[in-house]
C-alpha cells in the first residue's frame, strides 16, 4: 500500500510563492511516476506536472510552464511542487499522485494512489 501525504498549501497573494510537499512511504518508489494534480473551484480535477521517479524530463500543463516546477528528494521519499508568480486563477486543491508504472500521461485515471490534498488560494 502507498500513502501518499501534501502539505505547504494556504492563502497567497497573488505574484508569491508556495512550495507543496508530497511526502510517500509504504513502497519502493524507483519505478514510479509521481504527478501532481489541482481541482479548481467547481472543476474538474487537472493535470499540473508529472516527473518519473527515477528522472527524467518533466512534464507540465501549459498553464503552469515557466512557473511550477516538479522535484523530489529520493533521501526523504517527497516530492515538491514550487509555485512560483501565483495568479487567482491557480486556486486549487492541490493533490499528489503515483502511478507504478513509468507514464507520461496526464489523466487522473492513469494513477492508482492520491493523497488526500491540499488548498491552494491565491488573492488578487
Amino acid at each position: 500500500q502507498v500513502q501518499l501525504v501534501e502539505s505547504g498549501g494556504g492563502l497567497v497573494q497573488a505574484g508569491g510563492s508556495l512550495r507543496l510537499s508530497c511526502a510517500a512511504s509504504g513502497r519502493t518508489f524507483s519505478s514510479f511516476t509521481m504527478a501532481w494534480f489541482r481541482q479548481p473551484p467547481g472543476k474538474d480535477r487537472e493535470f499540473v506536472a508529472s516527473s518519473l521517479w527515477s528522472g527524467g524530463a518533466p512534464s507540465y500543463a501549459d498553464s503552469v510552464k515557466g512557473r511550477f516546477t516538479i522535484s523530489r528528494d529520493n533521501a526523504k521519499d517527497t516530492v515538491y511542487l514550487q509555485m512560483n508568480t501565483l495568479k487567482p486563477e491557480d486556486t486549487a486543491v492541490y493533490s499528489c499522485a503515483a502511478a507504478g508504472t513509468y507514464t507520461y500521461s496526464g489523466s487522473p485515471q492513469s494513477y492508482s494512489y492520491w493523497g488526500q490534498g491540499t488548498q491552494v488560494t491565491v488573492s488578487s
